[in-house]
C-alpha cells in the first residue's frame, strides 16, 4: 500500500501541521481506492491552513490523483457557482452558467461533470478559505459533502475554513447542516514556542538567544506572521546570518522593516478578522500606548473589556471573548499588571499602521474621559491625555499637574515635564499658567543644565498671579540665571519683583535672602548685596527677617567676625522664631551650614533634612543646592567619605563644591589615580568666578599636595586664599588655605613665610573657637615652629582634639601623627611610636588610608619593626562601616539603612560585605555579638570626666593616646 503520508508532504508542513497532514494523506489513499470522503481544516488566521492543504495537493498530483483547485474570495460572491466554475473549469458541453437560471439545473450539471472527472482518475476537491464561497457554490459544495462518501467514485473533498472567535458572531459554519460522521475534521493549533524558534533557528542558527525570543513574540504563534518577519529581517543585511554577533535589536516600529511583508501580513489578518475585530484590534494598540507611560497599567484594577467596547462601539461580552481568545493563540499576553497587551512592540505598531493620527488622538481623549469617569486614578489618565491633544475641559490640566507630581515623587522627572508641557496646550487663566510655567521651567532648568526653562520662568514672571506665585517664579528664574554664571541679572530681577510688592514685609524678605544667597556666585555683587542687607540691618531692623539675619551671621563667622559659640546661639534664637513658608528654607539651610562650621553636626543633620523635606522638587530654588552641599560638608567632617558620590555629577559651568568634597574624599582614602583624573578633569580658565571654585581650588592643592607636587599645591591655596580674602572670606572655618600654604612653605624652604601663615591661621581660629579649627592651626604652626614650643603646640592640638566632639576623628589623627614626628625627632622614640601606632589604628578605622600610610611610614622611620594597625575585628572597620553594622544588627533591613543614610542600597551592601570578612562572621545574625564582643581599640581612652581640662598639656606629659603602654613593640632605643 503507498505511504499514506508522502515524504515531501511531511517536510512542507511545521510539526503542529503533522496531524493534519497525516488526515489528508489518508484521505488521498481512500479516494485511490474508490472511497470518497470530506476532510475539513479549520484554524485561525495565520495558522497554514492553506500551507497544509497545498501540501496535500502536491503530494497527491504527485501519486497519479488529479487535483481540482478553488480559493474563494469575497471578489467572486456575487457570481454563482463563482468556486465552483473555479474548482471544475469549463464543463464539457455545456458552456457556461446562466445566472438567471434555476439553480438547481445548473447544480446538476455541475455534478454530472464532476462524476466524468471522477472517472477518468481519483479527484481531489481542494477548497480553500470556503467561508468566503458564493452562495450557490456553498450550497453545492455541502450538498456533494453529504453524498460524497456514498458516490460509487474516488473523490477527496478537502475544504479548509476559517475558525477564530470574532467580534462579529460568524455565520454557522460548513459542517453545521452534516453529521460529524460525514466528516473528518481538524483545527489547526498556532506554533508552540518551540516549534516557532526552530523555524527561526532554521535561518539564523547563530543568532542570540534574546533576539531570537523576540521574533517568537513578534510571530504571535502565526506560521504566516513569523515568516513574514524572517522575510523582512532575511532582505536586510543587519540580519544576515554571516554577520558577527551581536545582532541588530528588533525594531519596535515596523516602518524600520524592509520589504514590509510583516506589516502586509498583519494587515490582512485584521482585514480576514472583519471590521469589528480590527476596530477593537486597533483600539487596543492605542489604549497600549498609554499603558507603557501609566504606572501600575490601567489602574485601579479597570477592565479593558468595557473599555475597549466603549472605543471602538463593539459588545463588552464579545471584546472579552476575544481578548481570552487572542491571548490563547498568542497575539495577546498577560502583562505584569494582568492587562492585555501585544507579544511584541512590533505587532503593536504594525497593527497600528495606516490608523490616522486624528483617530488616534480621538481614542486616547475618549479613553481619557472614560477612566475619568469610571474613578480610574491619575496615573492612568494622564498618559491618554499626553497623546490626546488639547482636550478644553478644565479636568484636564489638573490630571495632568497631578500626574507631573506623582512623576516626580517617584523620580520621573522627564515624565513629568511631558505632563506638564502638555497641560500648557490647555486653556488656563493666567494664574494657573503661571504655576505651570513656573514648574516646567524649573524642571526644564534642572534637568542636564538645559536653558530652555528660562524663557518659560520669564514668561511666568510676567503674568499676574498671586505675591506668592511671583515670588516663587523670580525665585526660580533668579537661580536659573545664576546656576549659568549670570548672578548680576538674578540679583536685578529679584530686586525688581521686590519693589513691585507693597504689604508683604514676609515675600521681600525671601526676596532679600534669595539675592544674598545667589550672590555668592559673582564678588562683586556679593560685596553689593551683603552691604546693602547690612546697612538695612542696621537703619532698619524690623525690615530684616530671620532668614536674613541667619544669612548675616553667616558672614560673619565666614569674615571671622564672630565665634562659634555666639553664632550658635543667635542662630538658635532665630530658628525659635516663627517664619514665613517661602522664608524658613532659606533660614533652614543657613542654620545647618553655620551648625555645621560649628561641628554641631547632628544639629546641621537634622536642619538639614527639614530643609530638603519642604523644598519642591517642581519649584527651582537655590536653598536645594545649597542643601545638599551642606550635607556632602557633614559627612566629610565626620570622615565619612563613603557616603559622597564615587562620581560626582557633571557641572556644565565648572566644578561644584561636591566635586570639591569628592576630591579630598579620594585623596584621604588613597584612591590617587581617581583623584587625579577628578583634578584635572575641569580646566579652571573657563569655570565661573564663584564660592565653589575657591574649594575647588582648596581641593586640588590638597590632591597636589598629596601626589608630591608641593609647588603645584602651594598655588593653588595661595589662590583660593587670594579669591577668598576678596570675598571678604578670611575664617578658616571655610578653607584652611593658610595651614595648608604654610605646610607647602615649610616644605619648599621658607619657613618664614610659613610661619607667618601659620600664626595668623591660628589668631582667626581661636576667633572661631570650635576644636576642629585651632586643633588644626596649632598642629600646623607646631610643626613649622618645631622644637620644644613646637612639641607643645602638637600636645596642646591633641588634646585639644581628644575631648572634642568624635566627629574631629580625622584631625586628631593628624595631629597625633604631626606630635608623633615631632617625638621621634626630639628622640622620644618610645613615646612617639604610642602616638603613631594610636594614629595608624584610628586611621584605619576611619579609612582614612592617607593619613594610615603616613603613620605606618613615620612608626618605619622611627625604628619600629612593625605598624600594628587592625585589620580584623570591629577596630578595623571604618566610620562608615561601624554606623552601617550598628543598624544592621538593630534589626534595620538594607533598604532601610540606604534610606536613613540617603546611601545606595548597593553601597550598604558593599560595606556590609566588608564588615563580615573584617569581623570573620557570615550572617546578619551575628552582628550583634560580633560588635558587643569585640570592642574597637582605644574606644575606651575617651575620657568620660566632664571636669574642665587644660588646653594645653603640661610639657613632657604624656597624652594617654600616647602612653607607650599602648605600644605593642618598642623597638629599639
Amino acid at each position: 500500500m503507498p505511504d499514506p503520508q508522502p515524504e515531501q508532504l511531511r517536510r512542507a508542513q511545521p510539526a503542529e501541521h503533522r496531524e493534519a497532514a497525516a488526515l489528508l494523506a489518508a484521505g488521498i489513499a481512500r479516494a485511490r481506492s474508490g472511497t470518497g470522503g470530506l476532510v475539513l481544516l479549520r484554524g485561525a488566521t495565520g495558522t497554514g491552513r492553506t500551507s497544509v492543504l497545498e501540501a496535500a495537493a502536491e503530494a497527491a498530483a504527485a501519486q497519479g490523483v488529479r487535483v481540482l483547485r478553488a480559493r474563494c474570495s469575497p471578489g467572486w460572491a456575487a457570481a454563482p457557482f463563482a468556486t465552483v466554475l473555479q474548482l471544475l473549469g469549463p464543463v464539457p458541453g455545456s458552456g457556461q452558467t446562466d445566472p438567471a437560471g434555476d439553480e438547481r439545473e445548473q447544480a446538476a450539471l455541475l455534478r454530472h461533470a464532476l462524476r466524468s472527472y471522477a472517472g477518468e482518475s481519483p479527484l481531489l476537491l481542494a477548497v480553500d478559505d470556503v467561508h468566503l464561497a458564493d452562495g450557490p457554490s456553498y450550497r453545492w459544495l455541502v450538498e456533494a459533502a453529504r453524498h460524497v462518501d456514498r458516490l460509487p467514485l474516488p473523490i477527496l473533498l478537502a475544504v479548509t475554513e476559517r475558525s477564530q472567535y470574532d467580534i462579529d458572531p460568524p455565520a454557522p459554519g460548513f459542517t453545521h447542516t452534516l453529521s460529524p460522521a460525514l466528516v473528518d475534521t481538524h483545527t489547526l493549533s498556532p506554533l508552540t514556542p518551540d516549534a516557532a524558534t526552530g523555524l527561526v533557528r532554521a535561518e539564523h542558527p547563530n543568532a542570540p538567544t534574546a533576539w531570537v525570543e523576540s521574533c517568537v513574540r513578534a510571530g504571535a504563534g502565526s506560521p504566516l506572521l513569523l515568516r513574514a518577519l524572517l522575510d523582512d529581517l532575511g532582505a536586510s543585511a543587519g540580519y544576515a546570518t554571516d554577520v558577527p554577533l551581536p545582532y541588530p535589536d528588533l525594531p519596535e516600529a515596523s516602518a524600520a522593516l524592509y520589504q514590509g511583508s510583516y506589516v502586509a501580513a498583519v494587515q490582512w489578518w485584521l482585514d480576514s478578522a472583519g471590521n469589528g475585530t480590527a476596530e477593537v484590534a486597533r483600539a487596543l494598540a492605542v489604549l497600549e500606548e498609554g499603558w507603557e507611560r501609566a504606572e501600575g497599567g490601567a489602574g485601579g484594577g479597570e477592565a479593558p473589556a468595557g473599555l475597549l467596547g466603549e472605543l471602538s462601539g463593539a459588545d463588552p461580552a464579545r471584546v472579552a471573548g476575544w481578548l481570552t481568545a487572542m491571548t490563547g493563540l498568542g497575539p495577546l499576553r498577560r502583562g505584569p499588571d494582568g492587562l492585555p497587551r501585544y507579544a511584541h512592540p512590533l505587532l503593536r505598531d504594525a497593527v497600528l499602521t495606516g490608523v490616522p493620527a486624528a483617530r488616534r488622538r480621538a481614542v486616547h481623549r475618549t479613553a481619557a474621559e472614560a477612566l475619568l469617569h469610571r474613578g480610574a486614578p491619575t496615573a492612568a489618565v494622564a498618559p491618554h491625555l499626553l497623546r490626546s491633544g488639547p482636550v478644553g475641559a478644565g479636568w484636564a490640566p489638573a490630571v495632568l499637574r497631578d500626574a507631573a507630581s506623582l512623576a516626580l515623587r517617584d523620580g520621573r522627572s522627564d515624565d513629568a515635564v511631558a505632563f506638564l508641557r502638555r497641560a500648557l496646550e490647555e486653556p488656563l487663566p493666567d494664574d494657573h499658567r503661571q504655576r505651570v510655567l513656573t514648574e516646567l521651567g524649573s524642571l526644564e532648568c534642572a534637568g542636564r543644565g538645559s536653558s530652555a526653562g528660562i524663557p518659560r520662568l520669564t514668561e511666568a514672571l510676567g503674568l499676574h498671579g498671586s505675591p506668592q506665585d511671583r515670588v516663587r517664579a523670580a525665585v526660580a528664574l533668579g537661580t536659573a540665571l545664576a546656576g549659568r554664571g549670570r548672578a548680576r541679572a538674578a540679583v536685578e530681577v529679584l530686586r525688581t519683583v521686590d519693589s513691585q510688592l507693597t504689604g508683604h514685609p514676609d515675600l521681600g524678605g525671601a526676596l532679600q535672602t534669595a539675592s544674598a544667597l545667589l550672590s555668592d556666585q559673582d564678588q562683586t555683587v556679593r560685596s553689593d548685596v551683603y552691604r546693602c542687607l547690612s546697612e538695612t540691618a542696621e537703619r532698619s531692623p524690623e525690615l530684616v527677617g530671620p532668614a536674613t539675619r541667619a544669612l548675616l551671621v553667616r558672614y560673619a563667622a565666614s569674615a571671622a567676625l564672630t565665634s562659634a559659640g555666639d553664632a550658635m546661639r543667635q542662630v538658635r534664637a532665630l530658628l525659635a522664631e516663627p517664619a514665613h513658608p517661602l522664608t524658613e528654607p532659606f533660614l533652614l539651610g543657613t542654620s545647618a551650614a553655620i551648625a555645621q562650621w560649628a561641628d554641631e553636626l547632628d544639629e546641621a543633620d537634622r536642619l538639614v533634612d527639614r530643609g530638603l523635606a519642604g523644598q519642591r522638587p517642581d519649584l527651582l530654588h537655590p536653598m536645594h543646592a545649597a542643601l545638599l552641599n551642606t550635607r556632602a560638608d557633614i559627612a566629610a567632617a565626620r570622615g565619612e567619605y563613603t557616603l559622597l558620590p564615587a562620581e560626582p555629577p557633571t557641572h556644565a559651568h565648572g566644578p561644584s563644591n561636591v566635586h570639591a568634597t569628592t576630591l579630598i574624599a579620594l585623596v584621604e582614602t588613597g584612591r590617587t589615580a581617581e583623584a587625579r583624573r577628578l583634578a584635572d578633569g575641569f580646566d579652571l580658565r573657563e569655570a565661573p568666578d564663584n564660592w565653589e571654585l575657591n574649594r575647588f581650588l582648596y581641593a586640588r592643592g590638597v590632591q597636589r599636595a598629596a601626589a608630591g607636587d608641593t609647588a603645584g599645591a602651594l598655588h593653588d591655596f595661595l589662590e583660593c586664599g587670594r579669591r577668598q580674602t576678596a570675598r571678604e572670606v578670611v575664617s578658616p572655618v571655610v578653607t584652611p588655605w593658610r595651614s595648608a600654604a604654610a605646610e607647602c612653605r615649610l616644605a619648599l624652604g621658607s619657613p618664614q613665610e610659613a610661619l607667618a601663615l601659620a600664626e595668623e591661621e591660628l589668631r582667626l581660629a581661636r576667633v572661631w573657637g570650635t576644636p576642629r579649627t585651632v586643633g588644626r592651626a596649632l598642629r600646623v604652626l607646631g610643626t613649622v615652629t618645631g622644637g620644644r614650643r613646637g612639641l607643645n603646640l602638637a600636645e596642646e592640638a591633641v588634646a585639644l582634639l581628644e575631648d572634642a566632639p568624635a566627629a574631629t576623628e580625622g584631625e586628631l589623627v593628624a595631629a597625633l601623627l604631626a606630635q608623633g614626628r615631632q617625638l621621634t625627632a626630639a628622640g622620644e622614640r618610645v613615646r612617639a611610636r604610642g602616638c603613631l601606632r594610636t594614629a595608624a589604628e584610628r586611621a584605619e578605622r576611619l579609612g582614612a588610608v592617607r593619613l594610615r600610610i603616613l603613620a605606618e611610614e613615620a612608626l618605619r622611620e622611627g625604628g619600629a619593626r612593625r605598624a600594628a594597625t587592625a585589620r580584623t575585628g570591629s577596630g578595623a572597620l571604618t566610620g562608615s562601616e561601624l554606623r552601617i553594622a550598628r543598624l544592621a544588627a538593630g534589626g534595620r533591613t538594607n533598604t532601610e539603612i540606604a534610606g536613613l543614610l540617603h546611601l545606595a542600597r548597593r553601597t550598604v551592601e558593599t560595606h556590609l560585605t566588608s564588615t563580615y570578612k573584617k569581623l570573620g562572621i557570615r550572617r546578619r545574625g551575628e552582628l550583634g555579638q560580633a560588635l558587643s564582643e569585640d570592642r574597637p581599640r582605644g574606644e575606651s581612652s575617651r575620657r568620660q570626666d566632664s571636669a574642665p581640662k587644660s588646653v594645653i598639656a603640661p610639657p613632657f606629659t604624656p597624652s594617654p593616646l600616647c602612653d607607650p603602654r599602648h605600644s605593642e613593640d618598642p623597638g629599639p632605643g
